[in-house]
C-alpha cells in the first residue's frame, strides 16, 4: 500500500508530495518508513539528501560509510546522515565522545553558533586523532555532520510517528471498509473531506451506499453482506451517515433512529412524519433527507417526495390534533390510517442534472454521479481528451469540464481569475486574465460546463498541471463553432410548422447562430431542408430542452463535423 502510494487517510503520508516520494522510494521495511518521515521536509528535499537516499536504496549510487566502524550506524539510511542520533553515534565511535558530550555536540550544531562549532571541531578532530584516525577523515566527517545537522531529525520522534503510519496503513489494507468508515465519520462535518475520502474508498473497492432512512445510522458504518458471486466471502460496504446530511443535525438523527428502533422501518413519507418529533426533525431537515436520497428505497421519485413533504407534515399535525381531541371528548370515529391513504402529488422525476444539484445542496457534493456526465457524450465529440490525459503543450489545446470553483487573485498584472474545471477524471485550474474575464464573467458559473482553449504547463506547487486560457466558450457557443447545425425531424404539415416557428422565434440569431435543418418524411421518402439564414438560432441548453420536450429525443440531433 505504501509502495503504491495509496496513502490517503494514512497518518503523516497523505499529502501529494509524500505520495510522490513514496512512489519513488518504494519502501520495503520499517526503517524506510522512519526515514521517509524524517526526509520529507524542505531542508532534506532541497539539499539533495532525498535523491541520494533513493538512488542508494535502488543501487544506482555507491554507498559510502566513510569508515568500517560506522557501517552499523549508517547502514539503515544507506550511508546518508539523516538523524540527530547518527551524529551522536559518529562522534562517539570516531572521536570517543561520551553520551553527554555527543548530546552537547548535537545541541551546538542545532544552534549554529560559530564559536561553539569551532570549539567542537577542535574536540572532534583531537578525539579522532587519539583513536588513530586520520585528520582528513575527521575533517570530512565533521563537515558532513555539520551540514546534515541542519536537517537532521530526531529518530525517536519520527520512529514513534512511523509506528502510527504503519498501523493506519495496516488497518486500511486489511480492514478497508471499517477504516474508511471511521475516517469519514471523523470528518463528517467537512463535506469536501467527505467527498475526498468517499472517492478514495471507492478507489479501494469499497462501495459507499447512499443515505437510507431505514438503514443508516448517525455515523458512517460498515455493513457486511454475502457476496452473490462468492457466497463464502463477505462484501463489506459503508452506509452513509445521516449525520453528514446538511441541515439535519445530531438531535434530529437521534430522534429518527429512536423512532426506527421502537416501531420498525418507516413505510413511507407519511408514516415517517407521523412518528418523528417534528419539533426536533423540522420540514427543512426532512427535505434535506429527501434530496440526499435517504427515502429512495421506499419511493424512487424524489421530486414527488419533496412535493409531498408539506402534505405529510400537515397530515401528521392533523392526526396529532385528532388524537388530542379524542382524548378530551372520549374518542372519535377517526381512522388513524387516513394519513397513509393520502395520494402522492404528481411531479415529473428530476433530470439527472437536477438530481445531482439537489444532492449537492444536501450533501455538499454530487453523490450518485458527476455534473459533467449529462454533457460528456456530446462534448467529447469536439473535445476528446479528458483532463487526466492532458500534458504540457506549447500550443493551446481545448479542455473542458464543469466549473467547480472560481476565485480572484491580485497580481502585478492586475486582478485575474482562477477557475477550476472538473470532468470526472481529474481537475484543472485555469488562469483567466482580466481582459478575457471581463468578456465572460457573466457566463462562467459554478456547476456549469465550460470549454476552454488553454496552454497547459507544469504546476510546481501542486505537482500537476495548470492552464492559461486564451479562449472561452459556453456549451451553446461551442455548438455553433464545432457543429454543422441542428437537424429536426418533423411532420410536413401546417400545424408542425407553426409550432416550430413558435419554438425557434425567441432564440433566433441571424447569421451568427446555428443553422436549422428540417428532415421531413413523406410517402416513404426523406428530404432535408435548411431554413434561411434569418432562422439561425442560439443553441443554449434551455432551447435544446424545449426542443426535446416538444418533439422527442430522437427527433432532435446536433450534427457535428
Amino acid at each position: 500500500m505504501l509502495r503504491d502510494a495509496n496513502t490517503t487517510a494514512i497518518f503523516q503520508v497523505e499529502s501529494d508530495g509524500m505520495k510522490k516520494l513514496l512512489a519513488k522510494l518504494q519502501p520495503d521495511r520499517f526503517e524506510d518508513i522512519i526515514a521517509v518521515l524524517a526526509l520529507y521536509r524542505p531542508g532534506p528535499l532541497n539539499s539533495g539528501m532525498v535523491d541520494d537516499f533513493i538512488k542508494r536504496k535502488r543501487g544506482e549510487q555507491a554507498i559510502d560509510y566513510f569508515h568500517d566502524s560506522l557501517k552499523d550506524c549508517l547502514s539503515p539510511t544507506y550511508g546518508v546522515i539523516v538523524y540527530q542520533e547518527q551524529v551522536m553515534q559518529i562522534a562517539q565511535t570516531i572521536a570517543g565522545y561520551s553520551l553527554g558530550g555527543a548530546d552537547l555536540l548535537r545541541r551546538a550544531m542545532g544552534k549554529k553558533k560559530p564559536e561553539e562549532m569551532a570549539q567542537q571541531r577542535e574536540i572532534f578532530i583531537k578525539g579522532a586523532l587519539d583513536k588513530g584516525h586520520s585528520q582528513a577523515l575527521a575533517t570530512r566527517l565533521f563537515d558532513l555532520m555539520e551540514k546534515f545537522a541542519e536537517y537532521g531529525f530526531n529518530k525517536s520522534h519520527t520512529a514513534a510517528y512511523a509506528v502510527l503510519t504503519y498501523q493506519t496503513a495496516w488497518l486500511k489494507s486489511h480492514h478497508t471498509a471499517e477504516f474508511m468508515a471511521a475516517t469519514l465519520s471523523a470528518d463528517m462535518d467537512d463535506t469536501d473531506k467527505v467527498a475526498f475520502f468517499m472517492a478514495d474508498a471507492r478507489a479501494n473497492g469499497v462501495r459507499v451506499l447512499a443515505p437510507d432512512i431505514n438503514a443508516s445510522n448517525y455515523r458512517f458504518e460498515p455493513v457486511r453482506k454475502k457476496s452473490e458471486q462468492s457466497p463464502e466471502h463477505d462484501v463489506v460496504q459503508i452506509y452513509y451517515g445521516l449525520g453528514a446530511v446538511r441541515g439535519v443535525g445530531e438531535s434530529a438523527v437521534l430522534n429518527i433512529l429512536s423512532c426506527r428502533r421502537e416501531a420498525g422501518a418507516f413505510k413511507d413519507i407519511f408514516d415517517f412524519c407521523s412518528r418523528i418529533d417534528r419539533r426536533v426533525v423540522n420540514k427543512r431537515a426532512i427535505e434535506a433527507l429527501v434530496k440526499a436520497g435517504a427515502f429512495d428505497r421506499i419511493h424512487q421519485n424524489r421530486a414527488q417526495l419533496l412535493a409531498a413533504v408539506g402534505l405529510a407534515v400537515q397530515a401528521a399535525d392533523q392526526a396529532q390534533a385528532n388524537t388530542h381531541q379524542a382524548g378530551l371528548f372520549g374518542g372519535l370515529d377517526d381512522d388513524d390510517s387516513n394519513a397513509h391513504k393520502i395520494e402522492m402529488p404528481k411531479a415529473a422525476p428530476w433530470s439527472e442534472r437536477q438530481q445531482l444539484l439537489e444532492e449537492k445542496q444536501a450533501l455538499g457534493f454530487c453523490f450518485s454521479g458527476h455534473l459533467f456526465t449529462p454533457y460528456a457524450q456530446e462534448i467529447r465529440r469536439f473535445v476528446s481528451t479528458p483532463l487526466n490525459r492532458i500534458s504540457p503543450s506549447r500550443d493551446p489545446i481545448w479542455v473542458t469540464g464543469v466549473v467547480s470553483q472560481s476565485r480572484g487573485q491580485m497580481t502585478k498584472r492586475g486582478m485575474l481569475r482562477i477557475v477550476e474545471i472538473d470532468d470526472g477524471s481529474a481537475k484543472l485550474e485555469v488562469t483567466i486574465f482580466s481582459e478575457l474575464w471581463d468578456r465572460y464573467r457573466q457566463v462562467i458559473k459554478v456547476d456549469e460546463p465550460l470549454i476552454i482553449l488553454a496552454r497547459i504547463e507544469n504546476d510546481d506547487f501542486s505537482g500537476g498541471y495548470r492552464g492559461q486560457a486564451t479562449e472561452i466558450l459556453t456549451l451553446g457557443e461551442a455548438r455553433i463553432k464545432f457543429s454543422l447545425g441542428i437537424r429536426l425531424r418533423i411532420a410536413p404539415d401546417a400545424a408542425a410548422s407553426a409550432a416550430l416557428r413558435g419554438l425557434l422565434d425567441p432564440w433566433r440569431a441571424p447569421r451568427s447562430g446555428c443553422p436549422i435543418f428540417l428532415r421531413m418524411l413523406r410517402d416513404g421518402a426523406e428530404c432535408d431542408i435548411q431554413l434561411p439564414e434569418d432562422w439561425r438560432v442560439r443553441p443554449e441548453e434551455e432551447f435544446m430542452r424545449l426542443l426535446t420536450q416538444h418533439f422527442d429525443q430522437e427527433s432532435v440531433e446536433i450534427i457535428y463535423r
